[in-house]
């Protein structure tokens, strides 16, 4: 541990992917990538794809999103994400750049080629390299890559495993790796190209790893670029191991950088290994190469020195990366480890001067870096460099001192001292030249250095230095140089952060503002009062800026705001306090209303408007409103006062005063007050002014209606009787409102102001209000325009009281002119109410005639009608209109009621008028005369009107006719019904006298359809016999006889042979039919037979009469083809299939081949179907029929047949036969249709069921299927042809998907000999898959354990190792499992079963190398418990190998609890370098009961980590003098010196008590032990104490102590000592006071000296400093700190302060 904290390099472990959640199988090349200190980017293909982004800011909280892709790179600076993915079923790749903060595609590019390696070479650079070039691909804009250079030779067929460029993108490296030579070929051999992009020009070298730095050559400004490149190679059988440095573009005249080379020393252990990366340090300038193996050489960049070399990992090295902000680099193992390696500042000088012994690197890595550890030798080279007068080198080195050791007063002051020599540039110029060029001088040297510059009056000089930083500012310097400058000044004081110089500066310029900002930013605070007391004499409005910025310091204003207002008013500046307050108010905070009611007293007494725009901003609520109302209503803003005075009083007072208060902001107002308050003061300006103030109220009601209540405000008005108001208010209201009293008072209001076009408009337009009371109101008002009381009457059917009213009151003007232009469609009941009235008839005509064809006549009829029919009164109209043309219904309906009533030849007008209504007309002749209504009736075909009016008149004969006539469905069916008790009589004059007189055949035709519909069938036949059978015109009819048999057949069955014996002109077919259905089977045969219909008929004998033989005697009779095939179909039926089959052949008849078919093989007539079949097939060409045909040959075993069928053309489905026969067990006859077409996987298996098992095993080798193999190879299996089953088993087993089902059929049936040597001649065969070879491990697991391991052995890449752990699991062989485990990489599982089945499976060397790569940490005190159970002799070596990974204090709990801690005492003290308390105090244990005195204090020393308390308790009393002193030592260490020297006084170890003494630095315990040594009268023990307590031990005390017990002597040494030391001191004293006087002396002489060496200084300044910088260049001030005090004057300079004073 010791040697590792003083190693120049620290390594620590950063983070590992494991504990995060990555997959240690994905831990890789090419799944892990890190492109800077900042990312690592994880690509996971398991448990599904993803990307894993870990942030190195926060590691433990990675981001996972499910992405698929090949490649992902994080960018060095940002999030942004490259992914890679090849396209497939091409060589292409498609490349996509992603934004993840904005979710955002940023590019992407379909490269042409595979990219097989990509690296960002900068933050907006992707590098990218297929087989043959390397292209560049900006992220910036939508270019497309670009092609930089060809590879060379030397990296065909390398593994590309970087490439870089220089910063300045210049240069570019592409190294690659490939396997070694021949004589070695486990070295890798690396290769690298090196291309000038300039040059356009590639070199191929050997190199493994490279890398680009920048390194500045003295004596050149500019920048070398440098390449460090590492090789291993074999030359001559000898491995040559170097690295180069060398640079890149030498820069013509310039000085150059010399090529450095090194050796690369590996370690015979790794002498295989080789470098795998470099990263150079550009903060320390250093180079570090990190190998395979995890080796870490460090070498100096400038001189390729060695300067550390250490293994940093166990596990392989694959991924590095430059940790740039420490200067060190993070590395990535194969264990998922990322280690952080760093430079330990505190050592690394220290261990370059002092083990590696080499001076002059360790100053220059000091000077580099910045690090300790070279002060002494870095001040030694400067004194030297002084003491030779080498000035400007000692500058130098001053400059570049780590730590700025050397930039002191005292150099300075050594370099003053110096005497100037003509010609030559001061040594103190050439100081300051040097710091100037090499950076920012500090305040001392800025002091000094301004100081010469402004006695020589170059402020220039001054100015562009602080432009440029060169100057650390300070106060004095500050003071010094606003002598001369104070802007200057000002800006050296700001960045020196001199707070109150600051200020003071700010108030001189009167830049008030800018102190408020400064003081903000600085935190200070100066006196704001007495600042704006200041300004505000002068400036009243810079005052009030002023103080407003007060107002928003944060922190709140600093001067209480009723002050400042003071202030202003004080001066009469009621404007500026106005315009102050009304910004710091507008928070409106409750606290300022005070402040709130003063800014408006003082405006409403001074400037009302003001006050009032105020109010109207409505931007203060917390004032006293009270107060500023009385002083608005003094003030005469009466609409404020309203706005503030919260009493009904107040308000009353103010709110009359209309004359000056906006109408508008008066309406407003009442919006504020309460339903009561605003119906009080609207009475009280009513009775003020009513009419003056009636709009305002109009206005507040219509405004605030809902809030007063429209009832309230209607009372209001009316309370005044204000109709107008009424009329106003209601007006705006009315059409919102459906409120019918609201209407209705706006028309009594309308009515009562005169606006009578308004009254009509709403009696026309509204629909809200009670038409009833509107009507009665109207007639009461009795207004002289009638219109309004029309518009009412007219809409709401007030019709006749209308009409009644305008008569009664001599208005006919109205009445016409309502009929006329308002409502015609309302002329009939104004005539009625006209009657009703008594007007006279001429009138009442005018008014008609006057209307003419807009009357609505039918109405005018019923209004006439019902005053005592006075109809005659329209006779005029009526044939006016006739004489018009009118074809109205209803006009000629009142006519002919007129001619009716007149008896003025009405049979004319009702046969020859088209136009009246036949049911109106004849309804109206019902009672006057019946026989008018028929003819009425008849011509409107009123059918139910006709038969009730015959029926009532007995009127059947017109009845019958008109029926008949009619040749109506409906009416015949209506008439027939039974209901009808006129039904007899109708028919009675239809048979008698309706159908006798009609010579229409369809009216003969409907009447009997008529009477069949009703089922009449006897008074149909009746009425048929007549018509048909006696001679009359309809004998012959063709329906009429069909319509006869069918009647009788219905009604009357034996009729129906006599009908058809007699009649012939009838529908044989169809009436046969109808027999059939009736089941006269007879008539029907004889029907069919009468008309030749030989099938029909013989169908009846068949399927009616069901009598066979009648039929065959009937078929035999005719003999025609059809009526065999029906008497053939008819025996298939009953079952009479060989009788069917000679029936069929007779009938010639192949349609019924499938019934045939079917019937046969049901009967089992095989030979009979052959006949049936041979027919058949003479006149169709079916499958099924040759199909049937094999069969029915091959039932009857006639094999000779189908051999010779088949080879005749046929159209048989034999695949089909085949099948048949098979499933059938028709085994010789499918074996011929199976071997004629070929189909050997169907032939493989029939031959098996054949038994001839070696046929079957050639046609399933023709078949070459699967399923045939399994079939052929189960079932030599079952028949023990084992021989034949293992050739099938090899074609089966090449198939991954079938091995099982083999396996399981042979292991079922107890063949495992047979199984496993199936499997192993399956090993052979080419097309061996992993599944054969893990099937034969199972095998071997289960039934042949001696040959499974060298079978996992031999074949483990081969074989599905989950599954073979499964099966050795289950079988239990566990040492055959731990392989398998440790070959899956799954070590926990591993050392789970070597310690769970220790007796098998254990093997030492095995075990160490497992529980070191196990994942779970449990495992670790698993293994001790383990070990010390099992293997107590080796639990040493197990825990070496674990104690970087356990927790050493578990460890050592264990072994306690288990009673063997000293079984790991060598573990122990291995581990102790550690510091853990547990094993500390462990091993201390051990020692004690040892009595190991020497290791205890040892360890006591080293190792402080433990109990000391009570360890010196437990040995204090121990019986060996050696444990007591231990304890005493113990007790010393902790502090507790009285116990460490009571332990040893008691064993008499006083030496060892008086050092616990004089190292406890207490007087009192020193002078006690004096005392002890007096009382025991050890006197030499006294003097001796009194040197070694000699700082102690008062001098006093002490003579005291000799002087009285007699002990001068023994003291007087002591005393001698004594007086000596302080004799010196005063020597001293005295030296320091002369010196003093001298150095003031001195100080005055140097500044005479200064004076009068100025002029010199000013000739050689300019010579000695750089020249200053453009103007412009650099500059600004950063804030200064906080810094308190008040504004104070600038101080005076005091000159150079005295040498040796510390800044």
């Amino acid at each position: 541990m010791a040697a590792a904290a003083s190693a120049p390099v620290s390594m620590r472990e950063a983070l590992t992917l494991p504990s995060i959640g990555i997959n240690p199988q994905l831990i890789t090349f090419t799944h892990v990538t890190m492109e800077s200190d900042k990312y690592i980017c994880v690509r996971e293909t398991a448990p599904q794809n993803s990307v894993v982004i870990i942030d190195m800011n926060m590691p433990m909280q990675p981001l996972r999103r499910p992405i698929t892709a090949d490649s992902a790179l994080m960018n060095p600076n940002s999030r942004i994400l490259a992914l890679k993915a090849q396209l497939q079923g091409t060589t292409q790749d498609h490349l996509q750049i992603f934004n993840i903060e904005m979710k955002a595609k940023v590019k992407s590019y379909q490269m042409p080629e595979q990219v097989v390696f990509w690296k960002w070479i900068s933050p907006k650079l992707l590098g990218l390299v297929t087989q043959t070039s390397v292209y560049h691909w900006s992220i910036e804009g939508d270019s497309e890559p670009v092609k930089m250079f060809e590879r060379t030779a030397n990296l065909a067929n390398n593994q590309i495993i970087n490439y870089r460029c220089d910063p300045t993108e210049k240069w570019l490296v592409l190294i690659g790796i490939a396997p070694g030579s021949p004589e070695r070929p486990q070295l890798v051999k690396g290769n690298m190209q090196l291309f000038s992009v300039d040059q356009q020009r590639s070199q191929a070298l050997e190199a493994h790893a490279a890398s680009f730095a920048q390194f500045k050559v003295p004596g050149n400004e500019n920048p070398s670029v440098l390449i460090s490149f590492a090789t291993k190679t074999l030359n001559a059988g000898q491995i040559i191991s170097k690295l180069h440095v060398i640079e890149l573009g030498a820069q013509p005249g310039k000085p150059s950088f010399t090529k450095k080379q090194a050796d690369l020393f590996f370690p015979p252990d790794f002498a295989d290994d080789f470098p795998v990366a470099m990263q150079i340090s550009h903060k320390y300038s250093l180079i570090y190469v990190i190998t395979k193996l995890g080796l870490l050489f460090v070498y100096d960049l400038e001189t390729a020195t060695a300067v550390y070399r250490n293994r940093i990992s166990p596990d392989p090295i694959f991924l590095t990366s430059e940790a740039t902000s420490v200067g060190g680099f993070y590395a990535i193992n194969r264990r998922g480890q990322v280690l952080l390696a760093t430079v330990n500042e505190q050592t690394i000088v220290n261990f370059v001067s002092g083990q590696l012994n080499n001076l002059e690197l360790a100053v220059n890595l000091a000077k580099r870096g910045n690090l300790p550890g070279a002060e002494k030798l870095v001040v030694e080279r400067f004194h030297e460099l002084f003491a030779q007068t080498k000035y400007k080198e000692a500058a130098e080195l001053a400059a570049e001192s780590p730590q700025g050791i050397l930039r002191t007063p005292d150099t300075v002051a050594k370099f003053q001292s110096v005497p100037v020599q003509a010609g030559q540039t001061p040594p103190l110029l050439q100081y300051f030249g040097t710091l100037l060029t090499r950076g920012k001088l500090n305040p001392f040297e800025s002091l000094e250095l301004s100081r010469l510059v402004v006695n020589q009056n170059k402020k220039n000089l001054l100015e562009n230095w602080l432009a440029e930083d060169k100057l650390e500012c300070s106060e004095e310097l500050g003071d010094l140089v606003k002598t001369v400058d104070n802007d200057l000044a000002l800006k050296i004081y700001i960045k020196a952060r001199a707070t109150p110089k600051v200020v003071a500066s700010f108030a001189e310029r009167r830049e008030f503002d800018k102190i408020l900002i400064y003081s903000k930013q600085v935190g200070y605070t100066p006196d704001y009062l007495f600042l704006l007391q200041t300004i505000l004499r002068t400036d009243p409005q810079g005052a009030v800026n002023f103080a407003l910025m007060m107002s928003q310091m944060e922190g709140g204003c600093p001067v209480d705001y009723n002050t400042i207002t003071d202030l202003f008013l004080q001066r009469n500046l009621i404007r500026e306090a106005t315009a102050f307050l009304l910004d710091v108010l507008k928070p409106n905070l409750p606290e300022h209303g005070y402040l709130q009611t003063k800014v408006l007293e003082i405006n409403l007494v001074t400037f009302p408007n003001v006050a009032d725009a105020i109010l109207a901003n409505g931007m203060f609520s917390h004032y006293d409103r009270p107060r500023i109302a009385q002083l608005c209503e003094k003030a005469g803003l009466y609409v404020r006062a309203l706005q503030h005075y919260s009493e009904l009083p107040d308000i009353k007072r103010v709110i009359v005063n209309t004359h000056a208060i906006e109408p508008q902001s008066l309406v407003e107002y009442f919006g504020t007050l309460s339903r009561e308050w605003a119906l009080e003061c609207m009475k009280d300006l009513l009775l003020v002014n009513l009419r003056g103030n009636l709009q305002i109220i109009v206005q507040v009601a219509k405004e605030y209606c809902e809030q007063l209540g429209v009832d309230a405000c209607i009372k209001l008005f009316e309370q005044f009787r204000s109709y107008e108001g009424l009329y106003f208010f209601l007006g705006s209201y009315l059409s919102s409102s459906e409120d019918p009293e609201i209407h209705f008072k706006y028309i009594e209001a309308a009515a009562k102001t005169g606006q009578i076009k308004e009254v009509e408009r709403v009696t026309r337009e509204s629909t809200f209000y009670d038409p009833e009371k509107t009507k009665n109101f109207l007639m009461e008002a009795k207004l002289p325009d009638a219109r309004p009381l029309i518009n009412v009457c007219d809409r709401f059917g007030f019709v006749p009281d209308l009409t009644h009213y305008l008569y009664t009151n001599n208005m006919l003007r109205y009445i016409e002119g309502y009929v006329q232009k308002v409502n015609p469609g309302n002329a009939p009941l104004v005539v009625g109410q006209l009657l009703d009235d008594e007007c006279p008839e001429d009138f009442i005509k005018g008014l008609i005639l006057s209307v003419r064809s807009l009357l609505p006549v039918e109405p005018l009829v019923e209004e006439c009608e019902k005053r005592w029919n006075r109809l005659r009164l329209l006779t005029q109209f009526l044939e006016h209109l006739v004489s018009e043309g009118s074809q109205d219904v209803h006009v000629h309906n009142a006519l002919g009621k007129i001619i009716i009533d007149s008896n003025n030849n009405p049979e004319h007008f009702l046969t020859t008028n088209p136009y009246y209504d036949s049911r109106v007309v004849g309804k109206y002749c019902e009672k006057r005369d019946p026989t008018l209504a028929v003819v009425a009736y008849r011509r409107g075909q009123c059918d139910e009107e006709l038969i009730n009016v015959t029926n009532k008149n007995s009127l059947f004969k017109l009845q019958a006719r008109y029926v008949v006539e009619r040749m109506d469905g409906d009416l015949w069916e209506k008439v027939l019904i039974p209901e009808n008790a006129y039904r007899r009589q109708l028919i009675d004059q239809v048979v008698s006298t309706a159908l006798p007189e009609s010579k229409s055949p369809e009216q003969v035709s409907a009447a009997v359809k008529a009477f069949m519909t009703a089922d009449l069938p006897h008074e149909l036949i009746e009425l048929l016999e007549k018509i048909v059978l006696q001679n009359s015109a309809f004998s012959g009819n063709f329906n009429l006889q069909n319509l006869l048999i069918l009647t009788a057949i219905k009604a009357d069955q034996s009729r129906v042979m006599d009908y058809i014996n007699r009649l012939d002109n009838f529908d044989g077919p169809a009436v046969g039919e109808m027999a059939v259905e009736a089941q006269l089977y007879e008539e029907a045969f004889a029907i069919f037979k009468k008309f030749n219909l030989n099938v029909q008929a013989v169908n009846v004998l068949l399927d009616n009469i069901h009598s066979i033989d009648r039929a065959v005697e009937f078929a035999f009779r005719v003999e025609e083809d059809a009526v065999w095939s029906q008497v053939a179909k008819a025996q298939l039926r009953e079952g009479l299939v060989s009788d069917a089959i000679e029936s069929f052949i007779r009938a010639d008849d192949a349609t019924q081949f499938l019934d045939v078919i079917h019937a046969a093989e049901d009967a089992d007539v095989y030979h009979d179907l052959v006949k049936y079949l041979l027919m058949v097939r003479q006149k169709a060409k079916e499958p099924k029929v040759d199909s049937e045909l094999i069969y029915a040959y091959a039932k009857i075993d006639r094999l000779s047949d189908i051999e010779e069928f088949i080879l005749m053309p046929n159209v048989a489905n034999l695949q089909n036969v085949g099948d048949r026969l098979y499933d059938e067990e028709l085994y010789e006859a499918a074996k011929i249709i199976y071997a004629f077409i070929s189909n050997w996987a169907k032939l493989a298996v029939t031959l098996v069921k054949l038994k001839q098992f070696q046929g079957a095993v050639d046609a399933a080798r023709k078949a070459n299927s699967a399923k045939t193999w399994k079939e052929v190879c189960f079932a030599c299996i079952d028949a023990e042809e084992f021989r034949l089953a293992q050739i099938c088993g090899l074609n089966i087993i090449v198939q991954v998907d079938d091995l099982e089902e083999v396996s399981e059929y042979y292991q079922n049936r107890g063949c495992f000999n047979e199984l496993i040597s199936l499997m192993e001649s399956g090993l052979g065969l080419e097309r061996a898959h992993m599944g054969i070879f893990t099937e034969l491990g199972v095998l071997y697991a289960r039934y042949r354990y001696e040959k499974l391991m060298e079978h996992i052995k031999l074949f483990a890449t081969r074989l599905n190792i989950p599954k073979l752990i499964r099966a050795c699991d289950e079988q239990q062989h566990w040492k055959e499992l731990t392989y398998l485990y440790i070959q899956y990489d799954e070590f926990d599982n591993a050392a789970t079963t070597i310690m769970n089945h220790s007796p098998e499976a254990w093997d030492h060397m095995q075990f160490k190398d497992v529980i070191v790569k196990v994942a779970n940490v449990e495992l670790y005190y698993k293994a001790v418990h383990f070990y010390s159970q099992e293997h107590p002799d080796l639990i040493n070596d197990v825990l070496n190998v674990l104690a970087l990974r356990v927790d050493h204090a578990r460890v050592v709990d264990i072994m306690r609890k288990a009673g063997h801690l000293r079984l790991v005492k060598p573990y122990m003290v291995a581990v102790q370098s550690n510091n853990v308390s547990t094993v500390n105090e462990a091993l201390n244990e051990i020692y004690v009961e040892e009595e190991d005195y020497d290791r205890l204090r040892e360890s006591i020393d080293f190792h402080d980590n433990f109990d000391q308390i009570g360890l010196a308790q437990k040995i204090e009393k121990h019986e060996l003098l050696e444990m007591r002193r231990v304890a005493a030592y113990i007790y010393k260490k902790a502090g507790r010196w009285k116990q460490s020297i009571a332990l040893s006084k008691k064993d008499n170890l006083y030496k060892d008590a008086m050092e616990t003494a004089s190292q406890s630095g207490e007087r009192e315990l020193a002078e006690e032990l004096l005392v002890y040594f007096i009382d025991q009268g050890k006197k030499e023990c006294f003097a001796s104490c009194l040197f070694v307590c000699y700082d102690l031990i008062r001098a006093d005390i002490a003579l005291e102590l000799a002087w009285v017990n007699n002990m001068i002597d023994f003291a007087f040494p002591y005393l001698l000592q004594f007086i000596r030391e302080y004799t010196g001191k005063v020597d001293e004293l005295v030296k320091d006071r002369i010196e003093a006087q001298n150095q003031v002396k001195a100080k005055e002489q140097e500044e005479k000296e200064v004076i009068a060496q100025q002029n010199m200084y000013a000739q050689l300044l300019p010579l000695a400093l750089p020249a200053p910088p453009m103007p412009g260049m650099g500059g600004g001030f950063a804030p200064p700190p906080p810094m308190g005090g008040l504004g104070m004057p600038p101080m005076p300079p005091f000159g150079m302060p005295p040498m040796g004073s510390t800044y």
